[in-house]
């Protein structure tokens, strides 16, 4: 029988989602807007602060942010493509021609194993740098592939990762990523060896090869673009080799062990955490003791990533629902994929409150894990280091530590019925606050640094006529994230520095199959990552914000509860926005209908 890809179904049974667009708290936008009324643009004795996110858009004017658009960027040529393609704003350049450093070109992937290339830094282009960019150009030729993880390391440090676009028989999609590596140059500027972990599988039945080129932009520094205040010594965790590694149980630990420069003063661990098989789509897993009956994946949908140094609880990040184009229904995302999802945003945590425990000449272990995880989780990570260049050694502590392993979590359950047929109602929500504080004695000073943080997150499933073969689940999930680092030095406050993350998820399926499986599936969502950063403190004042929202619904043809046959009624739009105190803005929206793009408004300012 000649039909399309196989219905792939994720945890214990089938895959069913309608959401109301979740508001971020209105406090968030006030916050965020008097910052930006009042901040001038940073300035340049900022870089002392150790600014502990990469700025979304920094010192670039709207008219620099277009010139430095990618060639493929959205446009109008688009409209009538089911070519993948995405609203996401351009990494920002200096007006300057760059120094090209190839990684691979014209690679095929069609092997489940790794790839090695050797890669070198450009010739006769020194440093420092004003901004680095990675760039990578992808396809799949046309055929039946599933959506495959994607991750490039250079000595062993992830300079990209997401995943792949899924084709079709008739579609063999190209894409574009790009990410600002900047903060990676004291790795980048050494010859190493590049692994691309792209796991492929091509025979008979599943025939897309994936193909690329990738390679480094490096922009030498100007009056008019000065040189980025970078960390000296870049890590890779866990650093070896094979990319993410996974995390199959709650108790699994992803660990390195380093001994840092006697000098260090901060420290950042950029962190990913991405959900795979039984996991891929967490938020839909319900209590273990009620997941049988309700056809679902176990261990409720709480997942969050604890950090430990030396077992000590350091850290904690919340996990982001990304949803692959292969989710709940590939057609969802042709042309416009999910929020980030072929190329994935790590979550940056500040560990400066260690950095006293970390200098002090010991190996120090760092360690991952993941709440809830169901088999399985892959994580990976980077550890960014700073010294003080005054001085040979430091001497420091940490004051204070108030963050607990493990999320407190409630659950409230309210179902009626028994299996096969189940209706009602299960709540899951965590709230967690904490403080971490430590000092640092350097050739400027003692310096003391404050992270206040707060993860809330919540998950509302609502069930209906829920059955191995028809029903209704509705969820609704908000996560929300933030962070106050607070550095003071022996003339009082350096910065402070705010960041918020929210994550809302709307998601409805409507599953209606007869007695053979065929039938519906009727799929709603409404995807976003909303993200702000604040910096305040005598000389130093800057506000940026992003907004990421993609909303998708389908019609799923589904024959033996297992081909999918077609759809219909396919729609989708993504909206993003990203602004900051300097000026720079950019904003862009795409419709698609019918798998096809039917509207792509041109970049412009919207704030």
């Amino acid at each position: 029988m000649n039909v399309a890809p196989r219905l792939r179904r994720k945890g214990n049974g089938t895959r069913r989602v309608l959401f109301p667009v979740m508001d971020l708290p209105r406090k968030l936008f006030s916050c965020l807007a008097a910052a930006l009324l009042c901040a001038p643009p940073l300035a340049s004795s900022a870089a002392t602060a150790h600014l502990p996110r990469e700025l979304v858009i920094s010192h670039a004017h709207v008219a620099g942010a277009v010139r430095g658009m990618r060639p493929d960027e959205a446009s109008g040529r688009d409209v009538g493509s089911a070519n993948t393609v995405t609203a996401d704003a351009p990494v920002p350049r200096p007006h300057e021609t760059p120094c090209i450093a190839p990684i691979f070109t014209d690679a095929t992937f069609s092997q489940y194993a790794p790839q090695t290339f050797p890669y070198t830094p450009p010739a006769g282009c020194p440093g420092p740098y004003a901004k680095i960019v990675f760039n990578g150009n992808f396809g799949v030729t046309k055929g039946i592939q599933f959506d495959r993880t994607a991750a490039i390391e250079i000595g062993n440090v992830p300079i990209y990762f997401g995943t792949t676009a899924e084709p079709s028989p008739n579609l063999g999609p190209t894409w574009h990523v790009e990410r600002d590596v900047t903060a990676y140059a004291a790795l980048l500027t050494v010859p190493q060896t590049t692994e691309a972990d792209i796991f492929n599988i091509v025979n008979s039945q599943y025939t897309g090869v994936i193909h690329g080129t990738t390679f480094l932009q490096f922009y030498p520094a100007a009056a008019h673009y000065p040189a980025a205040a970078v960390p000296d010594v870049v890590l890779p965790f866990p650093g070896v080799p094979g990319g993410p590694q996974q995390l199959p149980t709650p108790t699994s630990q992803l660990t390195a062990t380093y001994t840092l420069p006697l000098n260090t003063e901060s420290a950042y661990l950029d962190v990913y955490a991405q959900s795979q098989q039984t996991d891929e789509q967490y938020f839909n897993c319900a209590p273990t003791n009620v997941a049988g009956e309700l056809f679902a994946c176990p261990n409720g949908p709480l997942r969050q990533t604890e950090i430990a140094i030396d077992g000590k609880p350091a850290g904690v990040a919340p996990v982001y629902p990304w949803i692959y184009t292969g989710g709940l229904d590939p057609y969802l995302w042709f042309p416009l994929p999910g929020v980030q999802t072929l190329e994935f945003v790590p979550y940056r945590i500040d560990l400066t409150p260690f950095a006293g425990l970390l200098a002090n000449g010991a190996s120090h272990t760092i360690s991952l894990s993941v709440d809830n995880a169901d088999n399985y989780f892959q994580a990976i990570g980077t550890l960014l280091v700073y010294e003080d260049h005054g001085s040979t050694q430091v001497t420091g502590g940490l004051l204070e530590d108030t963050l607990v392993p493990d999320p407190p979590e409630i659950t409230v359950e309210h179902l009626q019925g028994t299996s096969p047929s189940v209706d009602g109602t299960i709540r899951v929500s965590s709230s967690r606050r904490y403080a971490i504080k430590g000092f640092v004695s350097t050739s400027k000073g003692r310096v003391t640094t404050y992270v206040s943080g707060a993860l809330e997150f919540d998950n509302h499933q609502s069930y209906s006529n829920e059955s191995d073969f028809t029903g209704t689940l509705v969820v609704h999930q908000q996560t929300n994230a933030s962070t106050v680092v607070t550095t003071l030095g022996r003339s009082g406050l350096i910065s402070t520095v705010t960041d918020t993350v929210s994550f809302p998820l709307a998601e409805s399926l409507v599953t209606v199959l007869d007695d053979t499986g065929t039938g519906t599936q009727v799929s709603k969502l409404d995807q976003h990552f909303v993200s702000s950063h604040v910096v305040t403190g005598p000389g130093v004042n800057y506000a940026s914000y992003v907004s990421n929202e993609v909303a998708p619904t389908d019609t799923l043809d589904i024959l033996d509860d297992e081909y999918i046959t077609g759809n219909s009624n396919q729609s989708s739009v993504q909206r993003y926005s990203a602004y900051d105190s300097t000026g720079a803005c950019y904003s862009q929206t795409i419709t698609a209908a019918n798998n096809v793009v039917t509207a792509v408004t041109p970049p412009h300012c919207t704030r």
